[in-house]
C-alpha cells in the first residue's frame, strides 16, 4: 500500500510539472506571436511611412499631440511675440500733418514718436535719425496734461528743441517720446516748417 500511495503522489507531480511547462510554452508563443505582430506593423511603416490600419487611430493621436506640443513650443507663451499673430501692445496716436490731414495710427509701446511716423508714412522728419542732434522732429503735443505725464526733457533735447522753428511750451523731439499706456490716445501737431540744418528739404525715409 506505502508503495502504491507514493507512486500515485509522484504521478500526481509529475503532472503538475507537465501542466506548469506547457502553461508556460502557451504564455511564451503569446508573446513571441505577440512580438512578430508589432515587427510585422512597424515594417511596413519604416519602409513606406505607410501607419497599418490597425494603429490609424493611436498614430494619429500621438501625432495630434506632437504637433500640438510643437505649436505651443514655437509660441513661446499665450501673449507678446510670437506664434503667427502679432501680439505686441499698441496705443492709439493721432497726428495732425502739415497738410492738414488727421491720421490715427497704431503705436508699439517702447516705439518712439519718430519711428511710429515713419513707419505710417507720416511727413515727420529726423535728419539726425534720433541722435539728438537736431530739432527736425519736433512735435507739438495737444494736451498739458499728456505733456506733464510724460518724462522731463534732458539738457540735450532742451538744447535742440532751442532751435526748433515754432516753439511751444509743449513742444518735444518726436524721438524722445516713447508710446506708453499713460498717454493712450495722445495727440500731436506737427509744425508747419522746421529748421534743418542738414540738408535743404531732406526727409529721411523710414527704416
Amino acid at each position: 500500500r506505502k508503495r502504491a500511495r507514493g507512486a500515485d503522489v509522484m504521478l500526481r507531480a509529475g503532472c503538475e510539472v507537465v501542466r506548469r511547462v506547457a502553461s508556460r510554452g502557451a504564455t511564451a508563443a503569446r508573446v513571441q506571436g505577440s512580438a512578430a505582430t508589432k515587427s510585422a506593423l512597424a515594417a511596413p511603416v519604416a519602409r513606406s511611412g505607410v501607419v497599418p490600419r490597425a494603429d490609424v487611430a493611436i498614430h494619429n493621436c500621438c501625432s495630434t499631440r506632437g504637433f500640438a506640443g510643437a505649436s505651443a513650443a514655437s509660441s513661446g507663451h499665450g501673449h507678446g511675440h510670437g506664434g503667427s499673430g502679432d501680439t505686441t501692445e499698441t496705443i492709439d496716436v493721432t497726428f495732425h500733418e502739415k497738410d492738414g490731414s488727421v491720421t490715427t495710427v497704431k503705436a508699439p509701446i517702447g516705439q518712439s514718436m519718430l519711428e511710429v511716423a515713419h513707419r505710417n508714412d507720416i511727413e515727420l522728419e529726423g535728419a539726425c535719425e534720433g541722435s539728438l542732434a537736431c530739432s527736425t522732429c519736433h512735435v507739438i503735443i495737444n494736451s498739458t496734461q499728456v505733456y506733464d505725464s510724460l518724462p522731463e526733457p534732458d539738457d540735450d533735447e532742451n538744447d535742440m528743441l532751442d532751435l526748433a522753428f515754432g516753439l511751444t511750451e509743449t513742444s518735444r523731439l518726436g524721438c524722445q517720446v516713447f508710446a506708453s499706456k499713460e498717454i493712450d490716445g495722445m495727440v500731436l501737431s506737427l509744425p508747419k516748417a522746421t529748421r534743418n540744418f542738414y540738408v535743404d528739404d531732406f526727409v529721411p525715409k523710414p527704416h
